[in-house]
């Protein structure tokens, strides 16, 4: 077997192992810590980050809420294409002890400032210049969303583009308020 044969056959071996897993529904796991190897329903990690205006927020200060944590990069076009179905879902239910947190990883807070302009956001919208955050929860991809629940357990992680307002999602969601 030549170079070309065996790195083919380890690249696809790579591919299928890497693939998504039938058992949780394609890609999406349930219950799942930043550090999906582990398992178990860990707790979110605490992080402070400021918003565009200088304010800080920290996650800590959500206790007792039911928490959508979205990390999110304005280059991302399924990032952009979510954010209006997540803003309606914020907007439906946020007096019910909900809020969700963007946290962009874009690396200036200029592209932020453009993509505000055009498209109103009723949440938070944070920027973690250092990718600090991002790194502690382990984000691979973007969007990728966390639901929290009251006590600061992860209950989802979410891969990809949704549709926050789809009833299967916003029932998980509105069953932990």
């Amino acid at each position: 077997m030549n170079l070309f044969h065996f790195l083919f056959i380890g690249s696809l071996f790579l591919l299928i192992a890497m693939g998504p897993n039938p058992s949780t529904g394609g890609g999406r796991e349930t219950a799942s810590p930043p550090n999906a190897d582990t398992g178990d329903n860990s707790k979110a990690p605490d992080f402070a980050l400021k918003d565009l205006q200088g304010r800080s927020h920290s996650l800590s200060a959500l206790k007792g809420k039911v928490v959508l944590l979205n990390f999110w990069a304005t280059w991302c076009p399924p990032c952009k294409a979510e954010m209006p179905s997540m803003n309606k879902l914020y907007n439906d239910i946020k007096t019910r002890g909900f809020e969700i947190i963007a946290v962009s990883a874009d690396n200036s807070p200029s592209a932020i400032r453009e993509f505000l302009s055009k498209n109103r956001l009723d949440f938070p919208v944070l920027f973690d210049e250092t990718k600090s955050v991002t790194r502690l929860y382990h984000v691979f991809s973007m969007p990728t969303t966390f639901l929290i629940d009251r006590n600061g357990g992860i209950v989802e992680k979410f891969y990809g583009e949704e549709d926050w307002t789809d009833p299967v999602i916003r029932k998980k969601i509105e069953k932990l308020l």
